[in-house]
Protein backbone atom coordinates (compact mmCIF):
# COMPACT_ATOMS: atom_id res chain seq x y z
CA UNK A 1 0.00 0.00 0.00
CA UNK A 2 2.79 2.28 1.03
CA UNK A 3 4.77 1.46 -2.38
CA UNK A 4 1.37 2.06 -4.54
CA UNK A 5 0.80 5.27 -2.42
CA UNK A 6 4.29 6.21 -3.65
CA UNK A 7 4.11 5.80 -7.05
CA UNK A 8 0.99 7.54 -7.08
CA UNK A 9 2.63 10.44 -5.66
CA UNK A 10 5.49 10.23 -8.47
CA UNK A 11 2.98 9.79 -11.15
CA UNK A 12 0.99 12.79 -10.22
CA UNK A 13 4.56 15.01 -10.21
CA UNK A 14 5.43 14.04 -13.37
CA UNK A 15 1.89 14.79 -14.81
CA UNK A 16 2.28 18.16 -12.80
CA UNK A 17 5.34 18.73 -14.75
CA UNK A 18 3.64 18.52 -17.52
CA UNK A 19 0.70 20.42 -16.98
CA UNK A 20 3.12 23.06 -16.23
CA UNK A 21 4.55 22.93 -20.13
CA UNK A 22 1.59 22.75 -21.60
CA UNK A 23 1.18 26.12 -22.73
CA UNK A 24 4.95 26.18 -23.96
CA UNK A 25 3.15 22.98 -26.19
CA UNK A 26 0.57 25.20 -27.18
CA UNK A 27 2.79 27.99 -28.68
CA UNK A 28 5.23 25.61 -30.12
CA UNK A 29 1.94 24.21 -31.86
CA UNK A 30 0.83 27.41 -32.88
CA UNK A 31 4.01 28.84 -34.22
CA UNK A 32 4.81 25.70 -36.66
CA UNK A 33 1.09 25.70 -38.24
CA UNK A 34 1.36 29.57 -38.57
CA UNK A 35 4.29 28.30 -41.23
CA UNK A 36 1.57 25.38 -42.68
CA UNK A 37 -1.35 25.57 -44.75
CA UNK A 38 -4.76 25.75 -43.40
CA UNK A 39 -5.33 21.60 -44.24
CA UNK A 40 -3.38 20.86 -41.49
CA UNK A 41 -4.90 21.14 -38.07
CA UNK A 42 -3.73 23.31 -34.96
CA UNK A 43 -5.53 20.64 -32.74
CA UNK A 44 -4.08 17.87 -34.33
CA UNK A 45 -0.25 19.31 -33.82
CA UNK A 46 -0.83 20.17 -30.05
CA UNK A 47 -2.41 16.77 -29.21
CA UNK A 48 0.68 15.06 -31.10
CA UNK A 49 3.13 17.55 -28.75
CA UNK A 50 0.95 17.41 -25.60
CA UNK A 51 1.30 13.34 -25.70
CA UNK A 52 4.95 13.39 -26.09
CA UNK A 53 5.30 15.61 -23.49
CA UNK A 54 3.26 13.60 -21.13
CA UNK A 55 5.61 10.90 -22.29
CA UNK A 56 8.66 12.50 -21.72
CA UNK A 57 7.55 13.85 -18.23
CA UNK A 58 7.03 10.27 -16.83
CA UNK A 59 10.49 9.03 -17.99
CA UNK A 60 12.42 12.50 -17.34
CA UNK A 61 15.29 11.92 -14.64
CA UNK A 62 16.05 15.49 -12.98
CA UNK A 63 19.61 13.83 -11.96
CA UNK A 64 21.04 13.47 -16.03
CA UNK A 65 19.28 16.90 -16.90
CA UNK A 66 18.19 19.59 -14.53
CA UNK A 67 15.78 21.17 -17.07
CA UNK A 68 13.05 19.71 -17.99
CA UNK A 69 11.83 21.84 -20.86
CA UNK A 70 15.81 22.11 -22.24
CA UNK A 71 15.33 18.44 -22.49
CA UNK A 72 11.86 18.19 -23.38
CA UNK A 73 11.53 21.17 -26.41
CA UNK A 74 13.26 19.27 -29.36
CA UNK A 75 11.82 16.11 -28.75
CA UNK A 76 8.63 17.54 -28.78
CA UNK A 77 8.70 19.63 -31.68
CA UNK A 78 10.19 16.37 -33.48
CA UNK A 79 7.01 14.58 -32.41
CA UNK A 80 5.06 17.24 -34.11
CA UNK A 81 7.37 16.84 -37.38
CA UNK A 82 7.02 13.34 -37.47
CA UNK A 83 3.36 13.66 -37.67
CA UNK A 84 3.72 15.71 -40.37
CA UNK A 85 5.75 12.98 -42.03
CA UNK A 86 3.51 10.42 -41.66
CA UNK A 87 0.98 12.40 -43.53
CA UNK A 88 3.14 11.23 -46.38
CA UNK A 89 1.30 14.10 -48.91
CA UNK A 90 3.85 13.85 -51.46
CA UNK A 91 2.76 10.29 -51.94
CA UNK A 92 -0.36 11.76 -52.98
CA UNK A 93 0.67 14.00 -55.50
CA UNK A 94 3.01 13.61 -58.46
CA UNK A 95 6.73 14.41 -57.01
CA UNK A 96 7.82 15.02 -60.26
CA UNK A 97 4.90 17.33 -60.49
CA UNK A 98 6.05 18.90 -57.23
CA UNK A 99 9.25 19.73 -58.86
CA UNK A 100 8.05 21.37 -62.47
CA UNK A 101 6.07 23.30 -60.21
CA UNK A 102 9.23 24.73 -58.23
CA UNK A 103 10.92 25.24 -61.33
CA UNK A 104 8.07 27.09 -63.04
CA UNK A 105 7.36 29.42 -59.76
CA UNK A 106 10.91 30.56 -59.62
CA UNK A 107 10.70 31.56 -63.15
CA UNK A 108 7.29 33.14 -63.15
CA UNK A 109 8.51 35.04 -59.67
CA UNK A 110 12.10 36.55 -62.21
CA UNK A 111 9.94 38.03 -64.42
CA UNK A 112 6.65 39.05 -62.81
CA UNK A 113 7.88 39.24 -58.98
CA UNK A 114 5.15 37.58 -57.01
CA UNK A 115 4.13 33.84 -57.59
CA UNK A 116 1.13 32.25 -59.78
CA UNK A 117 -1.94 31.79 -59.05
CA UNK A 118 -2.65 27.93 -59.22
CA UNK A 119 -4.87 28.42 -62.53
CA UNK A 120 -1.95 30.28 -63.92
CA UNK A 121 0.03 27.20 -63.28
CA UNK A 122 -2.15 24.83 -64.51
CA UNK A 123 -2.03 26.49 -67.99
CA UNK A 124 2.06 26.44 -68.06
CA UNK A 125 2.37 22.96 -67.13
CA UNK A 126 -1.08 22.09 -68.54
CA UNK A 127 -2.54 19.83 -65.47
CA UNK A 128 -5.26 20.28 -63.75
CA UNK A 129 -6.38 22.88 -60.77
CA UNK A 130 -6.75 20.22 -58.48
CA UNK A 131 -3.71 18.29 -59.35
CA UNK A 132 -1.87 21.75 -59.04
CA UNK A 133 -3.32 22.86 -55.41
CA UNK A 134 -2.56 19.76 -54.18
CA UNK A 135 0.94 19.37 -54.77
CA UNK A 136 1.35 23.31 -53.88
CA UNK A 137 -0.07 21.77 -50.15
CA UNK A 138 2.34 19.42 -49.98
CA UNK A 139 5.25 21.42 -51.22
CA UNK A 140 4.49 23.74 -48.83
CA UNK A 141 4.34 20.98 -45.95
CA UNK A 142 7.66 20.25 -46.73
CA UNK A 143 8.98 23.71 -46.39
CA UNK A 144 8.66 23.31 -42.38
CA UNK A 145 10.95 20.30 -42.30
CA UNK A 146 14.45 20.15 -41.98
CA UNK A 147 16.74 20.74 -45.20
CA UNK A 148 17.38 16.80 -44.97
CA UNK A 149 14.01 15.82 -46.06
CA UNK A 150 13.67 19.11 -48.08
CA UNK A 151 16.54 17.16 -50.02
CA UNK A 152 14.96 13.91 -50.58
CA UNK A 153 12.10 15.09 -52.45
CA UNK A 154 12.15 14.11 -55.98
CA UNK A 155 14.29 11.27 -55.75
CA UNK A 156 13.49 9.30 -52.48
CA UNK A 157 16.52 10.37 -50.90
CA UNK A 158 18.63 8.18 -52.98
CA UNK A 159 21.29 10.95 -53.42
CA UNK A 160 21.18 11.50 -49.69
CA UNK A 161 21.58 7.70 -48.80
CA UNK A 162 24.83 7.78 -50.43
CA UNK A 163 26.28 11.07 -49.06
CA UNK A 164 28.20 11.62 -45.26
CA UNK A 165 26.57 13.83 -42.86
CA UNK A 166 29.76 16.08 -43.08
CA UNK A 167 29.79 16.05 -46.18
CA UNK A 168 26.11 17.68 -46.36
CA UNK A 169 27.07 20.37 -44.08
CA UNK A 170 29.91 21.49 -45.85
CA UNK A 171 27.56 21.31 -49.46
CA UNK A 172 24.92 23.81 -47.66
CA UNK A 173 27.81 25.94 -46.10
CA UNK A 174 29.83 26.23 -49.48
CA UNK A 175 26.53 27.09 -51.23
CA UNK A 176 25.22 29.61 -48.76
CA UNK A 177 28.37 31.54 -48.72
CA UNK A 178 27.57 32.21 -52.54
CA UNK A 179 24.87 34.00 -51.42
CA UNK A 180 24.81 37.34 -50.38
CA UNK A 181 24.50 38.49 -46.50
CA UNK A 182 20.69 39.09 -46.68
CA UNK A 183 19.95 35.41 -48.45
CA UNK A 184 21.75 34.04 -45.77
CA UNK A 185 20.06 35.43 -43.11
CA UNK A 186 16.78 34.18 -44.67
CA UNK A 187 17.70 31.19 -44.06
CA UNK A 188 19.11 31.39 -40.97
CA UNK A 189 15.39 33.33 -39.52
CA UNK A 190 13.68 30.49 -41.52
CA UNK A 191 15.18 27.41 -39.90
CA UNK A 192 16.54 28.41 -36.91
CA UNK A 193 14.49 31.38 -35.63
CA UNK A 194 11.59 29.36 -37.04
CA UNK A 195 10.03 32.80 -38.25
CA UNK A 196 7.09 33.36 -40.60
CA UNK A 197 7.75 34.46 -44.10
CA UNK A 198 5.65 37.39 -43.10
CA UNK A 199 7.64 37.87 -40.04
CA UNK A 200 10.75 37.75 -42.16
CA UNK A 201 9.77 39.85 -44.79
CA UNK A 202 8.59 42.65 -42.04
CA UNK A 203 11.99 42.54 -40.63
CA UNK A 204 14.50 42.46 -44.15
CA UNK A 205 12.13 44.77 -45.92
CA UNK A 206 11.23 42.45 -48.61
CA UNK A 207 8.42 40.77 -49.98
CA UNK A 208 7.22 37.55 -49.15
CA UNK A 209 7.07 35.94 -52.88
CA UNK A 210 10.54 37.23 -52.82
CA UNK A 211 11.97 35.45 -49.96
CA UNK A 212 9.80 32.58 -51.26
CA UNK A 213 12.02 32.78 -54.26
CA UNK A 214 15.03 32.91 -52.50
CA UNK A 215 14.59 29.90 -50.26
CA UNK A 216 13.41 27.80 -53.24
CA UNK A 217 16.99 29.10 -55.49
CA UNK A 218 18.89 27.98 -52.75
CA UNK A 219 17.48 24.64 -51.69
CA UNK A 220 17.59 24.22 -55.60
CA UNK A 221 21.33 24.80 -55.84
CA UNK A 222 22.15 22.51 -52.52
CA UNK A 223 20.16 19.90 -54.14
CA UNK A 224 22.33 20.31 -57.72
CA UNK A 225 25.15 20.17 -55.72
CA UNK A 226 24.21 16.85 -54.21
CA UNK A 227 23.36 15.82 -57.66
CA UNK A 228 19.86 15.53 -56.65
Amino acid sequence: MIADAYLDDIKHKEDELAIAYLPAVRAMAFKLKERLPSSVDFSDLSAIGTEELIKLARRYDKSLNDSFWGYAKKRVYGSMLDYLRSLDILSRASRKLVKAIDYAVEEYLLKHNEEPTDLELADILEESVEKIHEARIASSIYTVMPLQDQLQVGDEGETLANIEKEQLVEVIKKVLSSYPQREQMIMQLYYFEELTLKEISEILSITESRISQIHKSIIHKIKESIGA
